[in-house]
């Protein structure tokens, strides 16, 4: 294969997928299309429908990937965890299954990648978010360093979210500095104990700037997302959002306490 500038030597494109078979499929050809290949791939499922299995393993010939499976639904944590295990490439590029690159990719990718070879102290380079991290300082090539502060004073309940499970690089010793993704609890809650892990051993991370230039969220009628909100969170009646301002404010002290006092949950 040519060592062009859209070959990622180095990278395995670690994929968490879970029925949603189409969209992992589409996920796949978009990176090709785009030119953009891996050292490794590797598709980490989480016991899906027979039926998703079976399309799986006919996918894994003709995609050339390396499929991770388990007997039985784990979750989003086990899913991770023994995805990330499989991972042999010094960097691990994680993209969930309902996923898809943009043109813009290869470009902002390659910036990414050579940002954390230069830098050893840079654990993650994050591609796309739902809303801009609130505290940040700009590091070069349309990217921000993302920088978390303790002090009540930083009130955006958003500052926890250092880490997100959204598109992102990170090394692959990610482990050995966080430990692994606690398991047994539900996904918002996986994610959400990374992120204080991520805070508390100081991870350092870059975000877009343009955080939605990158990748595009596609979540199909047939295959639609699994995650789902509680509708007095997105409504905007009034009392919805007083109830919303108060629950933020429970939210920033709960999550601070968290930080400060509590232990992530490690395996």
């Amino acid at each position: 294969m040519s060592r062009d500038k859209t070959y990622f030597e180095g990278v395995t494109l670690l994929v968490t997928h879970y029925n949603r078979t189409r969209s992992l499929e589409r996920l796949l050809n978009a990176f090709t299309a785009l030119n953009a290949a891996f050292e490794d791939i590797v598709v980490s499922d989480d016991g899906s429908k027979p039926e998703n299995q079976e399309r799986l393993k006919v996918l894994e010939k003709e995609l050339n990937f390396r499929l991770i499976t388990t007997p039985k639904n784990a979750g989003l944590g086990n899913n991770i965890n023994k995805g990330q295990d499989a991972v042999k490439t010094p960097y691990t590029l994680y993209v969930q299954e309902d996923f898809e690159p943009k043109p813009a990719f290869a470009e902002h990718f390659k910036d990414a990648l050579g940002f954390m070879n230069a830098d050893p102290q840079l654990d993650v380079a994050r591609f796309y978010a739902y809303f801009k991290y609130p505290y940040t300082k700009p590091y070069g090539k349309g990217f921000s360093e993302m920088k978390f502060s303790i002090s009540p004073l930083a009130n955006n309940h958003l500052k926890f979210y250092v880490y997100s499970d959204h598109p992102h690089l990170r090394r692959s010793t990610f482990f050995e500095k966080f430990g692994r993704y606690p398991e047994g609890i539900k996904g918002d809650l996986t994610e959400f104990g990374m992120a204080v892990s991520f805070i508390q051993n100081k991870g350092k991370g870059i975000i877009r700037d343009d955080f939605n230039d990158m990748f595009w969220q596609k979540n199909s009628s047939d295959e639609p997302s699994t995650m789902s909100r509680a509708n007095w969170r997105e409504s905007r009646n009034p009392l919805a959002l007083a109830l919303r301002a108060a629950y933020l404010q429970f939210r920033l002290l709960k999550n601070t306490y968290q930080v400060l006092f509590t232990k992530p949950v490690k395996k």
